[in-house]
């Protein structure tokens, strides 16, 4: 699936904006592409016994054929946006073979703005896979930081390889993905899922085109080991990082890799690492509708909530609105003649769980489809989501999204006859998401390029206290994943934000700012069952 913490969500023109935060592949098809693993106890199914294997620890000493890239010099420049720099770092493309070609990371930093002791660099990582972590530092996070926090480090980013401006992963044209992201993926008959199962070929296709030697190299292990690379470059002993969903297992990486280089983590999120991507998949399927049984609750006590006055009527209903739309698409105004379908709508609508900021233009979106059949408020949420402008013109984020997930894990599904068996454990996990969130964890089944990774624990061992932030309402990221992670980690600080929306650091918690401020100035880690609201 698609885990990222977004800057803040966008809102139409004239309209207020909604603080917001991540998610998935296709939208439907990629909000389920899946990504990572998680889990202490579990298989390629949704249970077992057979505990999965921790990550080892790289060696400490870097190896020769390495020291020329941890040795390099960035070479910073201004790129455009006042305030920050930006640099090109070189990493090599292949790990176990180092002198076969390079990949070129685009770097950005925003330089400490205080006068006091600085305390060096703090990498952040918005999720994805497939985020812009250099989008990220320049709308937010560089500017929109705790100021004692930009005071006191240089913020810097790198966009992951595949990623944005780091050699980007290509898949489909604008036209393709406008027809891709309306795939129907709740298939009614065989007909109909033969064309889902066309469109996954023919997205994958497309990637192994246009990125043939790139797909096999993007990796979170390799993204993690570019990120050392950046730390020696930088000058840092340690790293000091903040990564939110997605960015979480990346960082975690990083500190099962090189434990004795992790300095001041905050994962933020978090994700289980030793889930296989069919339970991963089913998890978060379960954490949509968490959040969306807490939106229906808030909804029925609004005046303008289209869907009820019982929130145990609001679930049936948008079903009920799903189904009109797969049969009948409504007008958008788009300029290009997009309608708005089923798929694109419940990508609208689960794009709105990651923020309760989101939720009252949510309502409105849904009213207007609902009740004056215009769905544009709809089309612009599930463009919000896909990073799609007006030109029809897509971010690499879906691209990525894919490439890196179907690498990390072997496939959820590996045919329409296992998503079909599945459909009802799905469908009790979430009855409004669960059928088209099962048929989009089909999507890596036919990727071009064969999983290099497993699932796995992360400990760690050696590591300073690493903090793990989870939300008990979280969509994304389960609070359970939390959990698990910091069960994992050998030196692990859990703090829970007892809250809705996807991550919680620079969300609205005076508490949870505090912490985590305290913790990446001073070093000092929440205390054992901190928990905020």
């Amino acid at each position: 699936m698609y885990f990222r913490r977004s800057p803040r969500s966008a809102s139409p023109p004239g309209q207020p904006r909604h603080r917001r935060s991540r998610t998935t592949g296709g939208a439907l098809l990629a909000v389920a592409a899946l990504v990572v693993s998680a889990c202490s106890a579990c298989s390629a199914g949704s249970g077992s016994t057979v505990e999965a294997a921790a990550l080892a620890a790289l060696p400490k000493a870097t190896p020769a054929a390495l020291s020329p890239y941890y040795g390099q010099k960035l070479n910073w420049r201004s790129c455009g946006v006042p305030g920050f720099e930006c640099a090109t770092m070189k990493a090599p493309m292949d790990y176990d073979k180092p002198g076969d070609g390079d990949v070129r990371l685009a770097v950005a930093r925003k330089k400490a703005t205080g006068s006091g002791k600085a305390l060096g660099s703090l990498l952040v990582n918005p999720g994805g896979p497939g985020g812009s972590a250099i989008g990220y530092l320049q709308a937010y996070a560089g500017i929109g930081y705790p100021a004692e926090v930009r005071a006191r480090y240089d913020i810097v980013a790198v966009d992951p390889r595949g990623v944005a401006r780091s050699e980007p992963v290509e898949c489909l044209d604008g036209r393709a993905m406008d027809a891709y992201t309306q795939t129907d993926t709740t298939p009614d008959d065989a007909e109909e899922t033969d064309e889902l199962v066309a469109a996954y070929k023919d997205f994958a296709e497309g990637c192994g085109a246009h990125s043939p030697e790139l797909l096999r190299h993007v990796s979170t292990v390799e993204a993690a080991r570019d990120m050392d690379i950046l730390r020696a470059a930088l000058g840092d002993t340690k790293l000091t990082y903040v990564g939110a969903s997605y960015g979480t297992f990346l960082g975690a990486t990083y500190a099962g890799l090189f434990p004795d280089r992790a300095g001041r983590l905050v994962l933020d999120g978090a994700m289980d690492p030793s889930l296989p991507a069919r339970r991963m998949n089913l998890d978060q399927t379960a954490g949509f509708e968490t959040a969306f049984q807490s939106f229906a609750r808030d909804c029925v006590q609004q005046p303008d909530c289209p869907l009820g006055k019982k929130a145990n009527e609001v679930g049936g209903n948008l079903k009920a609105f799903f189904r009109k739309l797969d049969v009948t698409p409504i007008p958008t105004g788009d300029v290009d003649g997009r309608k708005l379908g089923e798929a694109l709508a419940t990508t609208g609508v689960i794009a709105a769980m990651y923020d309760e900021g989101a939720w009252a233009q949510l309502r409105e979106a849904l009213t207007s489809a609902m009740q004056e059949n215009d769905g544009a408020g709809l089309l612009f949420l599930a463009d919000s989501y896909y990073e799609r402008d007006a030109d029809a013109r897509y971010s690499n984020l879906m691209f990525a999204n894919a490439a890196v997930n179907c690498l990390d894990l072997p496939a959820a599904f590996d045919s329409p006859d296992e998503v079909r068996a599945a459909l009802p454990e799905f469908k009790r996990a979430s009855p409004v998401f669960g059928e088209g969130l099962a048929w989009a964890s089909l999507n890596c089944a036919y990727w071009p390029v064969r999983p290099t990774g497993e699932p796995h624990r992360i400990t760690a061992k050696g590591a300073d206290p690493i903090v793990v932030v989870g939300t008990t309402r979280d969509p994304a990221t389960p609070y359970r994943w939390a959990r698990a992670l910091a069960a994992q980690l050998s030196s692990s600080r859990l703090l829970t934000y007892e809250g809705d929306g996807h991550t919680a650091y620079g969300r609205g918690s005076a508490c949870v700012d505090s912490t985590i401020d305290a913790y990446l100035l001073r070093g000092t880690p929440p205390t054992a069952g901190k928990r905020c609201s």
